[in-house]
């Protein structure tokens, strides 16, 4: 007999080297393989998607199948060898061998789970670079909402499947548990799943989209993130706040994105020493002030609101084409300079700049 047909533990040294070798020469060769899989993968995937990105797909799908073909072709290898009869003892009932292939088969499930979150990913990036190239890219969110969403899913039902195959449990049953227990926890839960079913609302109500700035209960921020459970809001201050989804839906939504101008107000509160030939003037200056900036003004107004013994009230009103709010402000300084150095030229005070007040203290004697 020779070394190659001695027995050890139930199987030839044959038989091992055969098994070891098939595993090392999938680990040489995952690399390989998993890509020739990819890029057949690739040109049927293609032929539906043609923008896809060769690189991006290979590089999201391959590692995830290269361990899943190393852990399929260890497992059919070693399933060739025979459970080694001094192995065998019960665990809690179990017998080892029974328990080696129920770990196996957890094993590859899992690979199995992970190719197709990965799977799920590409889908997800093939879709938000079709809907970058279109003219409204604000859907885009829905994307990733529903990427996130059908990842839960899959591993659930990854979770479902391991219960079946390594525990033997029925798994009709155990979702009639789970149906028990999920009413249970829905009702410990009520908030999580109140904001669970809020996100559905915002998706498909679409008061705002990702990007958009808004404001919600005296916080306004930049909308970063719409999750399944809490929206994320970038404040002016740099902080990042995060709101139940469900706040977002039952409290009123300022999208300051969403305007159609931005308003700007001016109060000019002048002495009510101006004549009014000079307060007429000033408002027509003022008029031809905004209306040299008509490419950024759309409509503007500029009139006498309020006559008093304090002084004339004057109130200069512009709205402007929605741009950032560094333009904004920008433009309001100009603006407001020039209205400055208008009043300046033509001597004008403001209301309480002319009064005086005289403090006599002499004694009238009698």
């Amino acid at each position: 007999m020779s070394f190659l047909d001695e027995i050890y533990f139930d199987n030839t040294v044959r038989s091992y080297i055969a098994v070891a070798s098939t595993i090392i020469l999938a680990l040489l060769l995952k690399r390989y393989l998993s890509r020739y899989i990819a890029a057949v993968c690739y040109r049927l995937v293609h032929r539906i998607w043609s923008t896809i990105d060769k690189k991006l797909f290979v590089d999201l799908v391959v590692e995830p199948l290269e361990w899943f073909l190393v852990i399929f072709i260890s497992l059919f290898a070693i399933d060739k060898l025979t459970f080694p009869e001094a192995l065998k003892y019960d665990i809690y009932g179990h017998p080892t061998n029974d328990i080696a292939s129920r770990l196996g088969m957890g094993i590859l499930i899992i690979g199995f789970t992970w190719l197709v979150l990965r799977l799920v990913d590409f889908i997800a990036l093939v879709m938000e670079h079709k809907a970058n190239h279109t003219v409204d890219t604000r859907d885009n969110q829905l994307i990733v909402f529903f990427r996130d969403f059908l990842k839960v899913i899959i591993g659930v039902i990854g979770i479902l499947l391991i219960i079946k195959a390594c525990f033997h449990q029925p798994i009709g049953q155990l979702l009639t548990g789970l149906s028990i227990v999920g009413a249970a926890l829905a009702l410990a839960a009520k908030e999580s799943l109140e904001n669970l079913i809020a996100s559905f609302i915002i998706f498909f109500d679409k008061p705002f989209f990702a990007g958009d700035t808004v404001r919600v209960n005296n916080v306004t921020g930049k909308v970063e993130h719409i999750g399944l459970r809490s929206t994320r809001l970038r404040t002016p201050e740099k902080t990042l706040v995060t709101v139940p989804n469900k706040q977002m839906v039952d409290a009123m939504v300022d999208n300051l994105s969403m305007r159609t101008n931005r308003r700007a107000e001016i109060k000019l509160e002048l002495s009510s020493k101006t004549l009014l030939a000079t307060t007429q003037e000033i408002t027509e200056a003022i008029k031809k002030i905004l209306a040299a900036k008509g490419e950024q003004i759309e409509s503007s107004s500029v009139f006498v609101k309020d006559i008093s013994r304090n002084g004339i009230v004057v109130t200069v009103e512009y709205f402007t084409t929605p741009f950032s709010t560094n333009e904004f402000d920008t433009l309001k300084q100009t603006v407001n300079f020039e209205i400055k150095k208008l009043l300046e030229e033509n001597e004008i005070n403001f209301a309480g700049e002319a009064n005086t007040i005289i403090i006599n203290n002499d004694l009238k004697e009698d």
